[in-house]
């Protein structure tokens, strides 16, 4: 169906077969996941995409389902090219790029963003450049620079701390509340604990973004304050404190476990919100969702061009 835009306006989707997606973060366990679910849509998956030094030069071969590593009828290569390897490299990589989605009859080519904070920068300006339209997986960089890079370049994006839409709900129904409740836990004192894989190099956005939800509801600190915002957040990144907080031991290398408590000064009332992942699916699925959602804004020409999860929810542009 179509999905929703500025003012309710319904999109006309693009034809999967017409996309070509650039999974950029290959080949890390994520940009695997969410090629595979992009393929399993009818995507195209570009045979060019960026990735840091130690891959860089490298290939790969990317399956509909991501547990498979060998070539197979259904698989595709990848060559991936190094992000910092030079202006040269990274400009020939664009072109290969759109070379491709010509001759694959793609009129839409959709970055994704899977690598790492201290490259979300650079990328997202690489995207601008070469007229790309992207979905931000990746959190952290200086995100306030990204949503300049977009404005200023016109290109179409869905940046996103959380890709998988119950979560999107959830917070944004927290949001709502706040907005509607602003004190109501005046007094109680969060605390916040969120568990990831060790390859994880940031706290999580997604726990970022409740903390702020929730500190409009208990007033507990300046919400600008970034450093106070972390300290808000207890952050597990040891497997064996990992399994002392619930986590499975065969979900160690791919998790995403919350749990948020706001708790009254005499400790006699306690309220706690929790959201245990396990696996990346979820998150890969929602992805899709994104690349579907910004290919039909690029198409359309919407003025707005920076979308969060929340509007690709609330345009029903979610599988």
């Amino acid at each position: 169906r179509g999905a929703g835009g500025e003012g309710g306006a319904v999109l006309s989707p693009v034809a999967p077969e017409e996309v070509m997606v650039v999974m950029n973060g290959l080949p890390g366990a994520m940009g695997r996941e969410v090629a595979g679910a992009c393929l399993r849509r009818g995507f195209r998956l570009a045979p060019v995409a960026l990735t840091g030094s130690r891959f860089g030069g490298s290939s790969i071969e990317v399956n509909p389902e991501p547990t498979v590593e060998e070539a197979t009828d259904e698989s595709v290569t990848v060559e991936l090219v190094d992000a910092g390897g030079g202006p040269e490299q990274v400009r020939l990589a664009a072109v290969r790029i759109q070379e491709a989605a010509k001759a694959a009859g793609c009129g839409s080519v959709v970055c994704v963003d899977y690598t790492h904070p201290d490259a979300v920068n650079g990328n997202a300006e690489w995207y601008a450049e070469h007229g790309f339209s992207f979905v931000m997986g990746t959190t952290g960089g200086d995100r306030e620079a990204m949503m300049r890079t977009v404005a200023e370049s016109g290109v179409h994006a869905v940046i996103a701390p959380n890709m998988a839409k119950q979560i999107v709900a959830l917070q944004a129904a927290l949001e709502d509340t706040a907005r509607s409740f602003p004190g109501a836990f005046e007094g109680y004192r969060l605390t916040v604990t969120e568990s990831h894989q060790s390859t994880k190099a940031d706290t999580s956005g997604t726990a970022k973004a409740v903390v702020r939800a929730l500190n409009e509801l208990n007033n507990e600190f300046d919400a600008s304050d970034g450093e106070a915002l972390e300290r808000r957040i207890t952050r597990i990144r040891d497997p064996p404190k990992q399994v002392e907080f619930g986590v499975p031991d065969t979900a160690l290398k791919g998790h995403a476990f919350h749990t948020y408590t706001l708790t009254s000064d005499d400790g006699s009332v306690t309220f706690a919100l929790q959201h245990n992942v396990v696996g990346r699916r979820v998150y890969a699925e929602g992805t899709a969702d994104a690349v579907a959602f910004v290919a039909a804004a690029r198409q359309a020409g919407t003025d707005q061009k920076v979308f969060s999860m929340v509007d690709v929810l609330k345009a029903g542009a979610m599988q």
